[in-house]
């Protein structure tokens, strides 16, 4: 845990798949830090729109939800519902909605002692001046077959092929979106995991965050 007079915001960027999640939430832990997966507030704006039985095709009324969103405490066992992710795939390409919700996640790595945050564009768009930033990564294929292991451990069936095929376009979509596209922080640490299980990516980031720690 470190000192509560330190400000500490750390960014993880990466594809799907890629262990940030974990990453992040074992880093969190560590430092005692609070967690955000900015993902789910995409998901948690679509969630609140299908409950309230609203159209997902309003900006202005997507925004107007993702303004009042309360970020501490997202669910993310309800929120990884395949339901809500096509929705919030509907919403994310919304520019109103990627402000609204880029200005809360800013607000909630701003709060003392500062927070460890994943997503795609954190070290590029969303904290641009965290004092760490990672860009964690794994080959396409070593993805898949994560989700592909994790799907069939929760009971549910999946194609590896399909699977792959599906990350291969969701890359491809993120990296070539105009607005805040997928891509590592111009000074960001490169952890890939192709080949490192998450303890190992853990100690390669602890190292890397106690010595800017120690510099700073």
């Amino acid at each position: 845990m470190i000192a509560q007079t330190v400000q500490l915001v750390i960014a993880l960027d990466g594809p799907a798949a890629a262990g940030k999640g974990t990453l992040s939430r074992k880093l969190a832990e560590h430092y005692g830090l609070r967690h955000l997966d900015t993902g789910l507030t995409y998901r948690a704006t679509a969630k609140a729109l299908i409950d309230r039985g609203l159209p997902l095709d309003d900006e202005d009324l997507a925004a107007g939800i993702a303004r009042g969103l309360e970020l501490s405490g997202l669910d993310r066992a309800v929120l990884s519902a395949h339901k809500i992710g096509e929705a919030a795939s509907k919403v994310a390409v919304m520019p109103k909605v990627r402000q609204a919700l880029v200005e809360a996640q800013r607000e909630f790595a701003a709060t003392p002692p500062g927070a460890v945050l994943d997503g795609r564009d954190i070290g590029t768009v969303v904290c641009p001046d965290a004092l760490i930033k990672f860009y964690v990564t794994a080959s396409p294929e070593v993805r898949a077959k994560r989700r592909y292991q994790e799907i069939i451990g929760q009971g549910g069936t999946a194609e590896l092929p399909e699977i792959l095929a599906d990350l291969q376009k969701r890359d491809a979509r993120d990296a070539g979106r105009a607005d805040s596209p997928l891509k590592p922080a111009a000074d960001a640490h490169m952890v890939d995991t192709t080949d490192q299980g998450i303890e190992e990516a853990f100690e390669t980031a602890r190292t890397i965050i106690d010595k800017a720690l120690a510099a700073g």
